[in-house]
């Protein structure tokens, strides 16, 4: 009698979800919400720019903004270009140190760049002073007594000939008033100009900056702003650097 065959050990019963198959991956898909997030933030992070920069300065916005407020009701030049600066200093601007072709007069590179050089020009005209205009006039009269370092540079070049820090040292030496260069605070005022020498990589370059108090105006520890890299700042940062130039312009000054 033939035995029936039983088919129990042969089969496996699987109990469970039925099994899917594998979904493409959306790779494009992640990369858009990505990009969107980033939009957004940047969007209503904006506002914010300001008040983070002066936070790594150890200063807040509320600060700036009343010691603004206290030197532009002060009257004299000095304070007004010290509020400027300051103001200038809340400004979100990339450094760019490039040559641009620009009008003249009243010629400025894109609002949104500079370096340390545009921040004494755009100051200076908030009150009414074009140095752009000035430094070229006085170029082309007097061209043999600016330096004569630049390569490629043998005449005045309205473009570019008041975005150089030795320039703007040498006008001012003429036209200014040239003070001391001492180490010692109580012979600084809001709205001079200083000079200095970077060194590095086994080289030397000027770097300017203006005069301002320091928070809550604290006129005994005086403080700068200027444009060294990445964006402008509000810092106490005067005697960090060896000062080539303690400058003061116009020489006199209205209201000083």
């Amino acid at each position: 009698m033939a035995q029936k065959r039983s088919d129990f050990y042969h089969t496996i019963e699987y109990i469970g979800p039925r099994p899917q198959k594998p979904k493409r991956q959306n790779f494009f898909g992640g990369w858009v919400i990505l990009v969107i997030a980033a939009a957004i933030t940047f969007w209503f992070g904006r506002p914010l720019l300001p008040f983070l920069r002066a936070a790594q300065s150890g200063t807040s916005l509320e600060q700036a903004h009343l010691l603004m407020d206290s030197l532009e009701r002060s009257g004299t030049f000095g304070d007004r270009l010290a509020a400027a600066a300051l103001a200038h200093s809340l400004k979100p601007i990339a450094y760019e140190p490039a040559y641009y072709s620009i009008p003249y007069p009243n010629g400025d590179v894109p609002s949104g760049k500079g370096k340390a050089e545009d921040v004494i020009i755009r100051c200076y005209r908030q009150l009414g002073i074009d140095l752009q205009v000035e430094v070229h006039e006085d170029m082309e009269k007097n061209f043999k007594y600016y330096p004569q370092i630049f390569p490629g540079v043998t005449a005045p070049d309205k473009n570019m000939d008041h975005r150089r820090t030795f320039n703007l040292q040498c006008f001012f030496s003429r036209k200014g008033t040239a003070l001391t260069r001492s180490r010692n605070a109580a012979d600084y005022q809001p709205g001079d100009i200083v000079v200095w020498a970077l060194v590095g990589n086994h080289s030397a370059e000027a770097h300017i900056g203006i005069v301002v108090p320091g928070p809550d105006g604290n006129t005994t520890q005086p403080w700068v702003v200027h444009h060294l890299d990445t964006n402008v700042k509000w810092e106490n940062s005067l005697f960090d650097y060896q000062i080539l130039g303690h400058y003061r312009y116009p020489a006199k000054r209205q209201g000083n």
